[in-house]
């Protein structure tokens, strides 16, 4: 609060006074002779005495035995004269302060005595909200009596009494002199307004993601230890919130890209409010990813998070600059020391921002810098230019984000907690309402900017306006996966080493005690619509993907693979294919889908893919069967890649690509790569060449070992073959193209490790297909060397990896595969 309001101090190179020539210019030189003070009212707190801190409870009772007053707590006349000390001394009874209380609909003096029956038991918060309004209104009385007070005045967006204050909710404080509500300002186009849900296709009478507290409140975990919720998994309906907003929030991120990205504007930004912090966390680590630990609590990998455009973690890497921030807010609006467990849970970004603020500010000494002063900092400047918080796109809040805190980016919120009145739901929904721009149009007025808001149950009068969908202005250049491409998708597998295992007992699937499996109406919508007061609606289509049987029994293995047949010191990856066909036999004989339902609900809502995972173990039997066969290793949390998911703006060379997905084919080097756009021109005439695609953005990856150090090797082009007929599976190869320049070395370590460790291992799991590996050394005998190798590859001739390394030929790979 202190940062964001030294706007108002006169010599702060920022303040307002100046930037928006409040002041005139006669009067400005008395400005100067001002004192200001920004303080918050936990200030107005009676603090213990040094030496009373640290004593037990009981000792000090007994200290303080019969007296009324504690002798080692403060007193209000010390706590004032604490207060003013910035003011350099105040005579008593001068009356020279003059005080404007910020959000002062806080500052009361709540009746003892209720103003209706009903009112009489209050829960905690209301409790906890009268503690802090005492604490205000009596530490303003003591400064009052002891100094003196000229004027008070009280600013504030909701005038009116909290439920709980003994007072009737909502009544207007009585000394109001002017209401310009919440409504007024959205009615005027001053701020945003926001869309809340107004129907769905949920099996339930209620409108589920406007009351979602209702579906979720009980099944939250209110307290218990962190340890015990591993693998934890959202309540269905608030799954199916988040995944909803974010569909919603990636055409905000889009038309940011477009649009906005180019002029220097800061990214939209995602609101998560959590009722406390067991749920914060747990939120936190299920939408930005979170670290992975063995026994010994040494961190072995990284888990990425389920929003893709909220992830900190790409690529089983973690990213230098957090898109996902978790914020006590309560803890940093007090001022007070950040509680060490929070502090714990944030230490991986506290040290990412402490590493970018040492980059933007060389000559800084980082280590007298706080941690809390850092997560302030980051909090404070949330969609700022060039501040630490430019770039946050998510904030998952601990307590709530109510006043105080300005960010005009903010596109998208969800209330996971409860809001029994409706202050807190316009403070909440209020941190979403600030315009971006107030530049107006041709007409004079403003452009209607919009805040989606899920979870809370902000009352106003929907519009009756036909629901339409914004015309986004597409980018300049773009590299894509392009619609209508689907039949040239190259898939492939993301390996993270490579290892020889020995295979568990042959597992069977027995449908004859498999109980049959319904997806149809519940309580997670598969559509909704969000309107507002004014202006137009939205509306949420859900997750229209078509999965495939064959994707959806590809996720389900995985689940079981993981939760049945893995353990941190056996670990079992070369049963996939066989679990990948169990999967799909269970799909099409025990899968019972309801009109116009569809299998994305195992794929969308884990705790249904979580329980589909369980039937399907119930029904698998096994028998012993053992051999040792050199296996790939997969990488646990994104074991499969596809150039569907290729999307991005790129300032390198590119021609247009029509055998591929994905539109382009970018050339490296500053001028582009002659090289490889010879080799996609020859990929694009040869007629057993079925798709192709440019290994960028692409995700794959070689894991290979050079002189004792790991290393990802990143292959030119992938290519598919046209498939030979009786032939179920794929044909892929690995294309280099090897220039002068490359270090011997190295590039010879990466073949090798490409041929025989990534081909000959990827062949034997027999999962994704026959791959192998080939280099172009001269761009003269491109066309050749393409041809003899596809033949080579056709052949199973060495480029698939040595003979003796390979084992696919001892079993029967056509039904084997399973994927």
């Amino acid at each position: 609060m202190r940062d964001r309001l030294r706007v108002l101090l006169p010599e702060d190179p920022e303040n307002y006074y100046d930037q928006r020539d409040l002041i005139p210019v006669d009067l400005k030189g008395s400005l100067e002779h001002a004192r200001i003070v920004i303080t918050n009212y936990h200030a107005f707190q009676l603090k213990d005495a040094k030496e009373i801190k640290g004593v037990a409870r009981n000792t000090r009772l007994l200290l303080k035995g019969d007296r009324t007053e504690d002798a080692f707590k403060e007193t209000p006349k010390a706590m004032v004269s604490r207060v003013l000390r910035a003011f350099g001394g105040v005579a008593a009874g001068k009356q020279q302060i003059m005080v404007f209380n910020d959000e002062a609909h806080h500052c009361y003096q709540d009746r003892p005595i209720p103003a209706d029956a009903n009112a009489s038991q209050l829960n905690r918060d209301q409790r906890a909200a009268n503690d802090e309004a005492r604490v205000w209104f009596r530490g303003l009385h003591a400064i009052a009596r002891h100094v003196g007070i000229k004027q008070v005045f009280d600013l504030s967006a909701t005038p009116f009494y909290l439920n709980g204050s003994g007072y009737h909710e909502g009544h207007l404080f009585p000394w109001t002199v002017s209401d310009f509500s919440l409504m007024d300002a959205i009615e005027s186009g001053i701020v945003k307004v926001p869309r809340t849900p107004v129907d769905d296709d949920a099996d339930h009478e209620l409108v589920v993601y406007l009351h979602l507290w209702d579906f979720v409140g009980n099944v939250l975990p209110k307290g218990a230890s962190r340890s015990k919720m591993k693998d934890w998994a959202p309540p269905p309906e608030l799954e199916g919130a988040l995944r909803s907003l974010h569909r919603s929030y990636q055409r905000a991120f889009e038309h940011w890209e477009k649009t906005l990205e180019e002029h220097d504007e800061t990214p939209p930004v995602f609101i998560v409010v959590c009722p406390n912090t067991v749920v914060s966390k747990l939120v936190y680590d299920w939408i930005a990813g979170e670290q992975i630990v063995d026994e010994a609590d040494e961190v072995i990998a990284h888990k990425p998070g389920n929003l893709s455009l909220l992830s900190n973690v790409i690529d089983g890497t973690p990213l230098a600059r957090p898109r996902t921030i978790l914020i006590d807010s309560a803890q940093l609006e007090s001022g007070e020391g950040m509680n060490p467990i929070f502090k714990r849970d944030a230490s991986a970004e506290i040290a990412a921002f402490k590493a970018d603020y040492r980059r933007r500010y060389p000559g800084a000494d980082v280590e007298k810098i706080t941690d809390d002063e850092l997560l302030r900092e980051v909090m404070n400047t949330v969609g700022k230019k060039g501040k630490l918080g430019e770039q946050v796109r998510c904030v998952v809040s601990v307590s709530m984000l109510t006043e105080g805190w300005d960010a005009n980016t903010v596109t998208h919120v969800l209330g996971v907690r409860a809001f029994r009145s409706q202050l807190l739901c316009e403070q909440v929904v209020g941190r979403g309402l600030r315009r971006r721009s107030y530049a107006v149009n041709d007409a004079g007025y403003f452009e209607p900017e919009y805040a989606n808001v899920y979870g809370i149950p902000f009352q106003f009068i929907s519009s009756d306006k036909p629901v339409t969908e914004p015309t986004l202005p597409r980018p300049v250049q773009e590299v894509e996966a392009l619609a209508g491409r689907e039949h040239l998708r190259i898939t492939f597998p993301n390996l993270v080493g490579y290892r020889v295992e020995l295979p568990d007992e042959e597992i069977s699937l027995d449908l004859d005690h498999a109980p049959m499996f319904e997806i149809g109406p519940n309580t997670v919508p598969r559509w909704v619509e969000v309107e507002g007061v004014i202006g137009s609606g939205e509306r949420e289509a859900g997750d229209e993907r078509a999965y495939r049987p064959q994707e959806v029994a590809y996720a389900l293995a995985r689940r079981v693979l993981d939760t049945q047949f893995t353990t941190v010191d056996d670990k079992r990856p070369w049963l996939f294919p066989r679990l990948v066909q169990i999967c799909r036999q269970w799909i099409d004989h025990r899968v019972v889908q309801a009109d116009g339902y569809d299998l994305g609900y195992l794929m969308t809502i884990t705790e249904a893919q979580t329980e589909a995972a369980e039937k399907i173990w119930e029904a698998i039997s096994r028998a012993a069967d053992r051999r040792g066969r050199l296996r790939p290793m997969l990488n646990r949390f994104n074991p499969k890649g596809s150039t569907a998911d290729v999307y991005f703006h790129t300032r390198k060379a590119a021609v247009t690509a029509d055998k591929s997905e994905v539109t382009h084919v970018t050339l490296d080097g500053r001028d582009g790569n002659t090289w490889e756009q010879l080799l996609a021109a020859e990929l694009e005439l040869n007629p057993n060449v079925s798709s192709y695609v440019k290994n960028d953005h692409l995700g794959f990856t070689i894991p290979y070992v050079h002189k004792g150090r790991s290393h990802d090797y990143f292959p030119d082009f992938l290519v598919r073959l046209r498939p030979v007929e009786g032939e179920p599976f794929d044909r892929m190869l690995i294309v280099e193209v090897s220039g002068s320049r490359k270090s011997p070395g190295p590039t010879q370590v990466k073949a090798t490790t490409a041929r025989e460790s990534w081909c000959a291992s990827v062949n034997n799991h027999a999962g994704f297909g026959r791959w192998g590996y080939i280099e172009m050394h001269d761009p003269l005998t491109f066309k050749v060397h393409l041809t003899e190798a596809i033949q080579a590859l056709y052949g199973d001739a060495p480029i698939i990896g040595h003979p003796d390394l390979l084992d696919f030929n001892e079993r029967d790979v056509r039904h084997a595969r399973g994927a």
